[in-house]
């Protein structure tokens, strides 16, 4: 077994051994090898929806590293990201990933990913979304763009 996915599926053994969420575990590993961060679900600990295991490791890398841009490291973890952490992936620059099990497998064991990546290609409608008052915040926009040169 690769040596970063057995720690990721440690990690998730420890965050199930501890009760603190999902079956979940990741690694972000620098462009040398060395483990910067573990993360594991949280979820339930932090009562945090949010506080899946590649973004607890994408937040603590971010703090060891001094930055928001991972774009030298990869991620190991134990099963195919969701949809909210691979944006927060794709956010962070990290441009290597791997992963164990699936999103079918996840599902399998009562995870719901599957219901966003057809809420997103438009086929589900687990929430109702509606654009109101563009024309005021556009100016945030606007004011931003315009203090970056």
């Amino acid at each position: 077994m690769n040596k970063y996915m057995k720690k990721a599926k440690e990690n998730a053994e420890i965050g199930i051994f501890n009760n603190e969420g999902g079956p979940f575990g990741a690694v972000i590993v620098d462009d040398k090898g060395n483990i910067i961060a573990n993360g594991n679900n949280k979820v339930l600990k932090d009562k945090d929806p949010t506080a899946h295991a590649e973004i607890v490791a994408i937040r603590e890398a971010c703090k060891i590293l001094n930055t928001y841009d991972l774009f030298n490291c990869t991620l190991y973890t134990s099963c195919e990201p969701c949809p909210m952490c691979l944006s927060a992936i794709i956010w962070a620059n990290i441009k290597n990933v791997y992963y164990a099990c699936t999103r079918e497998d996840a599902e399998n064991v009562g995870f719901r990913d599957n219901d966003i990546y057809e809420f997103i290609k438009g086929n589900n409608s687990m929430i109702e979304m509606k654009q109101i008052d563009r024309e005021s915040c556009i100016e945030v926009m606007k004011q931003y763009k315009g203090n970056l040169y």
